[in-house]
């Protein structure tokens, strides 16, 4: 990979203290020398005048300096080894997942004269400031001598025979990138000599880095376990307490994933104030000085890798590698780290030869041919598992590797079930990827994997497939020739670090950013504290109109490229990927929605048509044909509302274009699902296109009226795709073709040919009500239900991780780049809640501020927060008077609420003390609480620490500690007989006595991690499921499994049983009916277009209630032939996490911390006599405002209409919904 223009070196930056002075919270000013501020770009070479070269990103100050910048009294002191310079290196990740290398050094530096005047910081003081080396090639050597010469060189007492800056445009300028495997350029920095190469392309990636530092963290066995959670694409976080460590680290382990790329969010070393990135919900690989704090983090499935101390934690299994992978890869790292150890054995059984390619030097200190070795070991084990694979690629629509096939493939010659671990790997993006790339190189014989397959085969030596090193490189000399001629023996010293030469504009924008600042002080002074609006005045009257437009310019190159990659990523979606909240797509909406200028939403578009004109077929998959529709709908509405009717047209083109394919094998068009957007009604929109059609007709020379016709043609067929009503359509032709006098006859032919569109549309697809797209057949039964979702409503907001990656990314306003996350919600809940919508009928309204209305009377507040935890919220239970009712009656607890939390504590609360909420804080657990259940006298909760605890709930003392599951405990319930019911990841549900404090049985086993359970106390039947995609009922007072429950492909997350019933929600964005006795599957649900989260069964109407991460509700009611979706509700905008059904109320509460209540008005009941809809009858009663919190767990007490939630900050919100708000 070579740099731009053939270059070497693409730039050298400072970073450090610039003028406008911000801390890393936002604050403006100078707090004091013990708060870190943020860092800004001082100066650059080559200048950002210069139009031939593209600017350095715009995030560069922050992770150069990720820890900020700090103010010292001194500088460098030599026997104090903290005040010495740091040198490491940085890897940043452009949106097309192309790569800059940056080598680092970081020192005190003398604070600038007239920056410490202007913000009154105390004389003779220091800051941090940061010299840059960027690269686009991976020499990480050559970087990191280059920058440190230049700072030696500046810094030397018998200086340089140039001005430093003179030197670096002579680096930058003229040394070349080599030509790999061919030359060697030679060039100096002043009198010290350097030299680069770059290996040949037909052999390893270029890696100038040292593998030694990934072997010395981590053992064999946590080597491997980290390279496994790599492939199968974990999100994983690297801690050590060296920034080099971790950029090493990174890219060695990314290196021995070779010929497969990471292919998601990649940050070796994480800004500080970026912390909150570690909560995505995305794949990601991110490092992490080990001196910031993460307590207050989720870090739910996160794999956190502690480089200091060799230590690797996670929430989620890892599946192991399989054998004899494991064993043969295990034992080529041992004979390569431990030779003298692994050779004592070796030579008791061996008669003396070695196959390894390296042998020679097991010995010698770890060198390069180390490295080599190492790399090419990795490569074996994917030669020896991925064996045969090239007789599996396919070039189909739909997939581009057979893997059904293959797995069988390789269970028929390992004798073994399909391991998890090659599932997922097949399944991942990087292994998707390489397929592609196969199929889409030229020069097949560059793959090495093949070549070492075929090289195996013949037993030949595995070294043999890399090229040979026998050829010698030719040498470029790169001579300075101004070098000593720039005066007579003259040299050029210096105490601090020079600033290049400032252009007049620079210099006077500096003046006049300083001149603000000093001048709000000297008022503050005298009167109150100015204003931070002062300093962002001065900042914009310093820009000059041209500077204006330059900023612009980059920031539309930075979204447009940004675009372009995420574009290409998301058509990787995969049938097993949720489309609506994958990173790229909740990345697109952000910049479509937070982008008042249009770039967004016309940059989005115009990727579509660009990738059309490369010759894309514009055929999308399922999944991919979801996120495109909600992206362009979002696009069209904002360029609505700013009238950017070029962008409206733009996208009305492409989605006439791109397609899927339904059941029928017919091609159903995007447009078709663009119908209920109130653009299409507008006439001025279609006059504006027409005249746009004419003002670009490549036919301006015909008849008049032939031109006219041919324009309205293009507008008709356009109407017709979008399914306007007829007399719509016509309407709006009739009036623009009486606007430009075209003839009867003309008009008869367009009516005609209108008429004929729209019967063909209408034949297959329907029609459709402008409020309701209620389908109406009038030929070929439409491929979609009649409760199919509205394609009306408005797509969801943008995920907090998408927005906060913009917000950081793209924004040139270093403040905005701090702490993105957290900024985010309160941007948000400052801004006022989004006021929800019940879409009972299909229909959606846009979302509006909740202003109220000025002297409005005050009322009492119906949601409460209540605080008393310290981490994230896990888990929530509700004790119902069915659990603590007896002869006497209710008891005082029904109601309470309990909580678990990741700081190993649960809590009780009581909702009726106002103010006084918390009862009683239980200790006991020494991780994460996952479960809670109670009964009468009980509490009963089971951790991450793999036991379960059983409290006394009047004297919150604890009573037994249960231990007996080999992983973190899932589920519990209380059972009559004072019997505690539990199942964890480990795959076993026991049953245990708890006044003996013993497992009195283990009732079932799964072959993976039980997620959910029900219980049937009073006839002993239990059904689990989870991981293993398979529903388990076991009847435990017979002592036997009844049934496997088979159809689901993917997790099962949630379960319910009533009487014969079992409802199962899973990940394959289905759920299912099944019947106890016999074992089978009634019904299959298939409507919602993401995994199911929560399901209930409603007792009164026989009905099911389902939710999903596409935030919709469905109510599913049986008829004579089967069951069907009866209504949907879309008030919520996220991930529906619970549901709680009572015979008049409904409760739910969904992940972005929004709730509401259901009721079914007790006189409508009495209405159904059998025929009609029950399940239509539940209406929407209340929902509160809502405040934006990332919600893990809901929990509901319908006999008081209460509904609680816990969130990743501790804090729970418990909603009364009695209480008018």
């Amino acid at each position: 990979m070579g740099s731009v223009g053939g270059r070497l070196f693409e730039y050298v930056v400072v970073c450090g203290l610039g003028p406008e002075l911000r801390s890393l919270d936002g604050t403006r000013g100078f707090q004091g020398t013990n708060v870190m501020y943020m860092p800004s770009l001082l100066d650059q070479f080559p200048s950002s005048k210069d139009a031939l070269y593209p600017p350095p990103p715009p995030q560069l100050p922050t992770c150069v300096l990720p820890a900020g910048v700090e103010f010292y009294s001194s500088g460098l002191n030599p026997i104090d080894v903290s005040t010495h310079p740091r040198s490491y290196p940085i890897v940043l990740t452009e949106g097309d997942g192309s790569k800059i290398y940056v080598s680092c050094i970081a020192f005190r530096d003398p604070v600038s004269e007239d920056i410490a005047e202007a913000y009154r910081i105390p004389p003779n003081s220091f800051a941090d400031k940061c010299i840059c080396l960027v690269s686009r090639s991976p020499s990480f050597h050559v970087l990191r001598d280059a920058v440190e010469e230049l700072f030696n060189l500046c810094f030397s007492p018998s200086g340089s025979s140039k001005p430093i800056w003179d030197v670096i445009a002579h680096m930058v300028l003229n040394v070349p990138f080599p030509t790999p495997g061919k030359d060697r350029v030679l060039f100096a920095v002043e009198s010290y000599l350097l030299s680069v190469e770059v290996p040949p392309k037909d052999g390893l990636p270029h890696a100038d880095i040292s593998f030694q530092p990934l072997v010395q963290c981590l053992d064999v066995d946590n080597l491997l376990q980290l390279f496994t959670a790599v492939l199968l694409e974990r999100r994983i976080l690297l801690r050590a307490n060296k920034y080099s460590l971790l950029t090493l680290v990174s890219e060695a382990i990314c290196h021995l994933i070779y010929p497969f790329r990471w292919q998601h969010v990649y940050i070796p070393l994480l800004f500080f104030s970026g912390v909150d990135y570690i909560d995505a919900p995305t794949p990601y690989m991110m490092g992490l000085h080990s001196g910031v704090d993460t307590s207050g983090l989720a870090m739910d499935g996160v794999v956190v890798v502690d480089l200091d101390y060799n230590r690797i934690t996670t929430t989620e299994d890892i599946p192991p590698i399989p054998e004899p992978e494991l064993s043969s890869l295990r034992g080529d790292i041992m004979k390569l780290l431990y030779p003298n150890v692994v050779e004592l054995d070796w030579m008791q059984n061996s008669s003396g030869s070695f196959s390894g390619p390296f042998r020679r030097n097991s010995h010698k200190s770890w060198g390069p041919d180390h490295d080599v070795e190492l790399r090419l070991i990795f490569l074996k084990f994917f030669a020896s598992i991925l064996s045969g694979y090239q007789n599996f690629m396919e070039n189909t629509a739909v997939n581009v590797f057979n893997t059904q096939a293959f797995l069988k493939k390789r269970s028929r010659l390992t004798s073994q079930p399909q391991e998890p671990m090659i599932v997922q790997f097949l399944d991942s993006q990087g292994f998707i990827d390489y397929i592609e790339r196969c199929y889409n190189s030229d020069d097949s014989v560059t793959n090495l994997l093949d070549k070492l397959q075929d090289a195996l085969g013949r037993g030949q030596n595995p070294a043999s497939i890399l090229p040979s090193e026998s050829i010698e490189p030719e040498i470029i000399t790169i001579a300075d020739p101004a070098l000593g001629m720039a005066g007579s023996g003259a040299k050029y010293c210096y105490d601090r670090f020079p600033s290049n030469v400032r252009t007049e504009d620079q210099e006077e924008k500096r003046k006049a950013i300083l001149a603000a600042v000093s001048g709000a002080l000297e008022y503050s002074g005298r009167h109150t504290p100015s204003s931070p609006s002062v300093l962002n005045d001065a900042k914009g009257e310093s820009l000059s109109p041209r500077e204006r437009a330059a900023e612009r310019e980059r920031m539309v190159l930075d979204i447009k490229v940004k675009l372009q990659g995420l574009w290409l990523r998301l058509l990787k979606l995969g049938a097993t990927d949720d489309p609506l909240s994958s990173f790229e797509y909740g990345t697109i909406l952000a910049l479509i929605e937070s982008d008042a200028e249009g770039i967004g939403g016309s940059g989005f578009v115009e990727c579509i048509r660009e990738h059309m004109h490369s010759g894309w077929l514009c055929r999308l998959t399922e999944e991919q044909f979801i996120a495109v529709k909600e992206l362009l709908k979002t696009a069209i509405s904002r360029a609505t509302s700013r009238n950017d009717l070029s962008t409206i047209r733009d996208a009305l083109e492409v989605s006439a274009e791109i397609y899927k394919k339904d059941s029928n094998n017919v091609a159903d068009y995007v447009q078709r699902h663009l119908f209920g957007l109130s653009i299409w009604d507008e006439l001025r929109f279609w006059e504006g296109y027409f005249e746009s059609l004419m003002e670009h007709s490549s036919n301006k020379l015909s008849n008049y009226a032939t031109l006219v016709t041919g324009q309205l043609i293009i507008l008709a067929s356009h109407m017709s795709g979008l399914g306007l009503p007829d007399p719509d359509a016509w309407y709006m032709i009739e009036s623009i073709a009486e606007k430009n006098n075209i003839g009867y006859k003309q008009l008869i032919k367009l009516r005609g040919l209108l008429s004929h569109i729209q019967q063909l549309r209408t034949g297959y697809w329907g029609t459709y009500g402008r409020k309701a797209q209620t389908v109406i057949s009038h030929g070929m039964l439409s491929p979609h239900s009649k409760d199919a979702p509205n394609e009306s409503q408005q797509p969801a907001e943008a995920s907090a991780v998408g927005r906060s990656w913009v917000q950081s990314m793209f924004s040139r306003e270093t403040a905005s780049r701090t702490n993105s996350f957290s900024r985010v919600r309160r941007w948000t809940s400052e801004s006022g809640a989004l006021a929800s919508n019940d879409n009972v009928k299909g229909t959606a309204s846009p979302k509006k501020l909740d202003i109220p209305a000025a002297g409005q009377k005050k009322t009492q507040s119906g949601v409460r927060i209540l605080r008393g935890h310290k981490g994230a919220i896990t888990a929530l239970h509700c004790v119902t008077r069915r659990e603590v009712w007896d002869l006497v009656g209710d008891r005082e607890d029904a109601g309470f609420f309990i909580s678990g939390s990741t700081d190993c504590t649960v809590k009780m609360w009581d909702p009726s003390l106002r103010g006084s909420e918390l009862k009683a804080t239980l200790n006991g657990h020494t991780r994460s609480v996952r479960a809670i259940s109670s009964d009468r006298s009980r509490v009963v909760s089971g951790s991450d620490d793999q036991s379960v605890i059983v409290w006394d709930k009047q004297t919150v003392q604890l009573l037994e500690e249960l231990k007996g599951h080999n992983a973190q405990v899932s589920c519990v319930r209380m059972l009559s007989g004072e019997r505690v019911l539990t199942a964890s990841h480990d795959g076993c549900v026991k049953m245990w006595d708890v006044r003996t404090d013993t497992c009195v049985a283990t009732v079932g086993r799964s072959s993976s991690a039980v997620l959910c359970m029900e219980y049937d106390d009073s006839t002993g039947i239990l059904a689990a499921a989870g991981r293993d995609v398979v529903a388990n009922i076991w009847d435990i007072r017979a002592g036997r499994q009844m049934h496997k429950l088979l159809g689901h492909t993917k997790w099962i997350r949630s379960i319910r049983m009533v009487g014969d019933t079992v409802v199962t929600g899973s990940d394959d964005w289905t759920a299912r009916l099944w019947s106890v006795s016999r074992g089978a599957c009634d019904a299959v649900l298939a409507c919602h277009a993401g995994p199911i989260l929560c399901v209930d069964y409603s007792f009164a109407d026989k009905g099911i209630i389902t939710g999903s991460l596409d935030g919709l509700l469905r109510f599913w009611e049986h008829e004579e032939g089967g069951i069907r979706c009866v209504k949907n509700v879309t008030v919520h905008s996220s991930s529906i996490l619970s549901i709680n059904t009572g015979e008049n109320w409904l409760a739910i509460g969904a992940a972005d911390n929004s709730m509401s209540l259901f009721h079914r008005p007790q006189e409508r009941l009495g209405s159904f006599s059998g025929v009609g809809s029950k399940m239509a009858g539940w209406q929407l009663y209340r929902t509160p405002q809502r405040t934006v919190a990332m919600v893990r767990c809901v929990s509901s007490d319908l006999d008081h209409k209460r509904i609680c939630s816990g969130a990743r900050n501790g804090l729970l919100r418990l909603w009364e919904a009695t209480i008018n708000i």
